[in-house]
This record gives structure tokens, C-alpha cells and sequence, in this order.
């Protein structure tokens, strides 16, 4: 007996950072008295090389069978196209919660090498069925390729081949005219996939103090926008056993994380020119130290007392991610309590603005002696990323993507789904021009200016358009907050 699809069909998520939304197709369910014959059928039919096998009363998964496993069995194992699918299935699959954090799916899947997680309920009925190719994001022509040779890697040398191809067909994929988002998703997967191979290689070969640590992802690629030109913008979280012993568990995960920043320099993620990485003892901290950090800043937002304002971009990348959900949780909660931090994120976002004149036309500074430039991140981008970010952190939304942040502010902000579909699109031009100059720009140049006049006439309207929109926002940020 096969099970019926339509009592599996996954609901429609509302959380694009959780695994449920990363569910795209509809699990192959079957019951553990499904012949071979009948399931190999289903998955040829279906496309699909896995199947789930569940109760059919309780809903709950039992196990999981891919097609690799029943040709091995079959053709290797002396198994017949009649033996019941139990047999050969994977008892006690790896499962995750459906509304677990993205991140915890990845980490799951690199630790243990598997290809597939059960998604359940938290009644623990079956949700559906994730795929490594689902999660990241990843066209399917080269995905498992990629993904196998990163987790192959055993050493620096090839780990830098890994990563070499993955920069080339990232390229490929932008000139062959992926969208930004799908493709900012695509090289975030794979960045976060060769940072955990990074981390997991060098943690083998560490004496590590024995406690609970996560390390932390901040910045551009905490928002999960990540370009081809990448700056480290990382953290640490440790649990130590009591107060007094937190310098010393410091010490002994410092040597630890600059390790770990030295080889990621290595693989082309150069070094945060502001310091802000794990290996520096600011960025390597107690949970309560974290705490006392965030609220100095809350309690004191002041030029002062400024800090990088991307680090309220963070996300849990490896290690214990509770401590860092905890210090998530915790912010949200308190922040109410401090509405002056909010303006005063307004208030440093607004001292620029959109290089735009009363007329339209653009106003540009000059870089060095030559023509004027326009700064496409600095002037053009950044002004999406704080309003994105300040209106999530006053409606407690602890998304990080940009346009996420602005989708699940819409409602709250009062704005129709076109003018928000615009905001996001403005922003994405601006990224796909980022993008675009980093490929051109030579490697001494800086890969973020522009000369407008290079661009073509529809390039340079929408590029107009796009800040007005910018400007648009910022009217917005301004009456709300000052």
C-alpha cells in the first residue's frame, strides 16, 4: 500500500529563515509495507531518488530510503523487487524540527554528511522531506557536486580547489542571469558550507577549553548577502563554567579562531579591516559578556559608544547555537525598553543621503584626481540595509535579509505590496550593479565606484529611480523616528 500524497502536502511557511520554507517539492511517503517494485516505480514516476517511510496512522517518519541504497541492495545484497521496503530503509533518520533556523539544517547535514533531514511537527508528524540541494538554494545541474567536493576537502589545498570552483560558477550563474536574491542564497550556502568545513578541520587538530562555543557570522554575510569580493565580519560565543574562568577559556579558544581566520584569508575571505573577527579578543566573548556589550549600546547609543552596526546582523553559524538564540531572544525582549536606541540608528543613517539633486540629476564626489564616482554600497545600498534593518528590530522580527526585513515590515509600516515589491527591486538593481563593477573593477580599483556615465541610458534611469526610492525611505525613517 502507498501512502496518499495528499495527506503530506507541506503548508504554505511564513518564515523564510526557518527549513519549512525551503521545502520545494512534495516527500514520496510510503508505508513500511511498500514492496521495492512499487516504491522504485513511485520514484522513477516522480523524478525523486528518496523516499520517506512513515506510519500511516500516526504520521510519524520510521525511516528513510534512498534510490542509491535499493540498487545497492538489489543488485549487491541479494534483496528482490518483493522484499517490503523496511528491510532496506535507514531506521532512526536524522530529523530536525521544520521551524528550526536554516543554519541549524546546514551544520546538521555537514556534521553527520548526509544528503536528506525529516522534517517534522513539533508533535513530531512528518512535515516533509529536505534535501541539501532544497536548503542551499543551489540550481540542481551542479549542486551535489559542489557540496561533495567541500565536504571531501581535508586540507587547505583542497579546499581552495573547492572554492575556486565555486567563484567561477557563481560567475556563471550571474552572467547567465540568476537573480540576485537566488543567487546572493546560492553563494551564502556555500560560503557558510566552506566556513563549517574550515572550522570543523581546524577544531580536529585543537586543543579546545570543554565548553559549550558557537561561532557567529555578522555583517553582509549575517544578512546573507554576500558578493564576490569578501571581507570576514565573524564572532564567538562561549559558555565558560563560572565567571571567574572566562579569561582563561578566552584564551584558549583565541589561538582557535585565528586559526580559523587565517585560513579563511587564505580562501579569499580577506580579513575585516576593522578588526571584527572571532580571533580578536572584543569579538571573543562570554554570553554575558555579549550581553553587558549590547547593553552598554542600548543603554548609551552615542558616537561614543558606536559599534559596527552589522553586528545586529548576526546568525550562529557552527557550534552550540542555543547561547546565541538565548542572546537573540533576550534582545528582542529588551529592546522596547530603549526606543532612543532605534532614533539614534535612524538619526547615523540619516546624516547622508542619496546622492540626488532637487532636479534628478545625480551629485557625485571625485575619487582621487579622476572623474566622479558613485559609490554604489555607501551611497546606494546601505541606505535599504539600515531602514530594512531598524523597522525589523522595532516589530521584534529577527530576520536578517534585507528584503525579508522589508517584506515582513510591510504590513506594519502600512505599505502595499507594490510599493514594497518596488523597495526590493530598487535594492537588487543596485546590488546587481555591485556585483557587475566587482567583475569589472581591476583589483587595485575599488571594486564599489562607478562612473554613471559608463553605464547605459536605462542603467543610469533606473539607477535614478532606484534612489529615490532611497530617498523615499529615508522620508519615511525621519518622520517615524525624528
Amino acid at each position: 500500500m502507498v501512502m496518499s500524497k495528499s495527506a503530506w502536502t507541506p503548508s504554505e511557511a511564513t518564515d523564510r529563515d526557518s527549513v519549512r520554507a525551503r521545502i520545494r517539492q512534495e516527500a514520496v511517503v510510503v508505508t513500511p509495507e511498500t514492496r521495492l517494485r512499487e516504491l522504485l516505480y513511485r520514484l522513477s514516476q516522480e523524478e525523486k531518488d528518496a523516499a520517506v517511510v512513515a506510519d500511516p496512522y500516526t504520521q510519524l517518519p520510521l525511516g528513510l530510503v534512498t534510490l542509491r541504497d535499493l540498487l545497492h541492495a538489489i543488485g549487491f545484497e541479494g534483496g528482490t523487487l518483493e522484499d517490503p521496503v523496511t528491510n532496506h530503509m535507514l531506521g532512526a533518520p536524522p530529523t530536525l524540527v521544520a521551524d528550526a533556523p536554516i543554519h541549524r539544517a546546514k551544520v546538521m547535514m555537514a556534521k553527520r554528511g548526509v544528503r536528506y533531514l525529516i522534517l517534522t511537527e513539533p508533535s513530531g508528524a512528518l512535515y516533509g522531506l529536505l534535501s541539501q540541494t532544497d536548503l542551499l538554494g543551489l540550481p540542481a545541474t551542479d549542486a551535489d557536486e559542489l557540496i561533495a567536493e567541500i565536504g571531501r576537502a581535508r586540507d587547505l589545498l583542497a579546499m581552495l580547489k573547492a572554492v575556486d570552483r565555486i567563484r567561477r560558477r557563481g560567475v556563471e550563474l550571474f552572467r547567465a542571469g540568476l537573480g540576485i536574491e537566488s543567487l546572493a542564497q546560492w553563494l551564502s550556502g556555500l560560503n557558510d558550507l566552506i566556513a563549517i568545513r574550515v572550522i570543523e578541520l581546524i577544531e580536529d587538530e585543537s586543543d579546545l577549553p570543554p565548553v559549550s562555543w558557537c561561532w557567529i557570522t555578522l555583517g553582509s554575510e549575517g544578512r546573507l548577502e554576500p558578493s564576490f569580493r569578501m571581507e570576514q565580519d565573524n564572532a564567538l560565543l562561549f559558555v565558560p563554567p563560572d565567571p571567574a574562568s572566562t579569561p582563561e577559556v578566552r584564551q584558549g579558544l583565541l589561538t582557535f579562531a585565528r586559526a580559523v581566520n587565517e585560513a579563511l584569508h587564505r580562501l579569499g575571505f580577506s580579513h575585516c579591516p576593522d578588526g571584527v573577527m572571532a580571533g580578536h579578543p572584543d569579538w571573543c566573548l562570554s554570553e554575558s559578556e555579549w550581553q553587558a556589550r549590547f547593553l552598554r549600546w542600548l543603554q548609551s547609543p552615542t558616537p561614543a559608544n558606536d559599534h559596527p552596526v552589522g553586528c545586529l546582523d548576526f546568525r550562529p553559524l557552527y557550534g552550540s547555537a542555543e547561547p546565541v538564540d538565548r542572546l537573540r531572544a533576550w534582545l528582542i525582549q529588551i529592546l522596547p525598553e530603549h526606543p532612543e536606541f532605534l532614533r539614534h540608528l535612524a538619526v547615523h543613517s540619516l546624516r547622508s543621503a542619496p546622492p540626488l539633486g532637487w532636479m534628478g540629476p545625480l551629485r557625485l564626489g571625485r575619487l582621487g584626481q579622476g572623474l566622479p564616482r558613485f559609490d554604489l554600497k555607501r551611497q546606494g545600498a546601505r541606505f535599504f540595509i539600515e531602514a530594512a534593518r531598524i523597522w525589523a528590530l522595532k516589530d521584534g522580527l529577527w530576520v536578517t535579509h534585507t528584503a525579508d526585513r522589508l517584506r515582513a515590515s510591510a504590513a506594519n509600516r502600512q505599505l502595499s505590496a507594490e510599493t514594497c515589491a518596488a523597495e526590493i527591486d530598487c535594492f537588487q538593481f543596485i546590488e546587481h550593479l555591485r556585483l557587475e563593477q566587482q567583475l569589472r573593477a581591476p583589483a587595485q580599483d575599488s571594486p564599489e565606484r562607478i562612473r554613471p556615465e559608463a553605464l547605459k541610458p536605462l542603467q543610469r534611469l533606473m539607477l535614478k529611480e532606484s534612489l529615490n526610492q532611497a530617498r523615499a525611505l529615508q522620508t519615511r525613517l525621519r518622520r517615524e523616528f525624528t
